[in-house]
């Protein structure tokens, strides 16, 4: 399988960027074995749902991004488990962490939002978990479309565990506005759930449309990463895109 860019910044001010997103499950398994896998991907971006939510749940959240070269950059429990970690790469302009609306019976979800530049690129970023009940997930859907407007940056990224697969109406609702990664540009392979069975795409990446997507799907031939920690990770399998981001026009 052809390998996947390098992150660079071209000549130009556009940039070329890693962009991974991952269920971590709170890091109840095997969390030397997450650091490898998301270490050998490389990315310049980690859109991190289920981060730890409870008892030293910063400290936790700074020793995987410690591991795996990256450093925090938003979210966590404040956006109820969504988070983003950024290579040294990323210069930050500004990050907020969104609360949805809670509906009675069901878990508290969130957004973790940041805008970022690589160069003379400016991105908004989005990690999100949507609901597992899909009145509420297709609410969640429109407020994630709100909020990625609301960031006001001409191209953006959004990422995570949509807990539905492509044919739902909350997937398909964002792949009309946004470009579906993995069916821009298949690369790798395509089921992230779950990792012993891999049968179904529920984690997806989305990009705005001006953006090159590169390559896009779950990396596993990837260098450094191994089927055994993937396996060990996590109950999610990852996916990796490689994007070229234009320059910003400041004019």
């Amino acid at each position: 399988m052809e390998l996947l860019p390098n992150s660079r910044t071209e000549s130009d001010g556009s940039a070329v960027i890693r962009v991974l997103s991952y269920n971590i499950r709170s890091l109840r398994d095997d969390t030397a074995a997450l650091a490898r896998v998301i270490s050998a991907c490389a990315p310049d971006l980690v859109l991190v749902q289920e981060a730890p939510r409870f008892f030293r749940w910063r400290k936790k959240l700074a020793r995987l991004a410690a591991a795996c070269g990256q450093v925090v950059l938003t979210g966590g429990a404040t956006a109820a488990g969504p988070a983003v970690l950024c290579s040294l790469r990323a210069v930050v302009d500004r990050t907020e962490d969104v609360l949805l609306p809670l509906t009675s019976g069901l878990h508290r979800r969130g957004l973790a939002t940041a805008v970022v530049r690589f160069g003379g690129a400016r991105l908004g970023v989005i990690s999100c978990h949507l609901s597992l009940q899909q009145a509420e997930r297709q609410e969640q859907g429109g407020m994630l479309l709100e909020r990625l407007a609301a960031l006001g940056t001409e191209h953006a990224v959004v990422g995570g565990d949509l807990n539905e697969r492509p044919d739902g109406r909350t997937f398909r609702r964002l792949a009309s506005t946004l470009q579906d990664c993995r069916t821009a540009a298949p690369w790798g392979d395509e089921f992230t759930s779950t990792p012993t069975d891999p049968h179904q795409r529920i984690d997806a990446l989305f990009a705005t449309p001006g953006i090159e997507v590169l390559g896009c799907g779950v990396p596993l031939d990837q260098p450094g990463v191994r089927a055994a920690d993937l396996r060990a990770a996590t109950d999610h399998l990852p996916v990796l895109a490689a994007l070229r981001v234009p320059a910003t026009d400041l004019n």
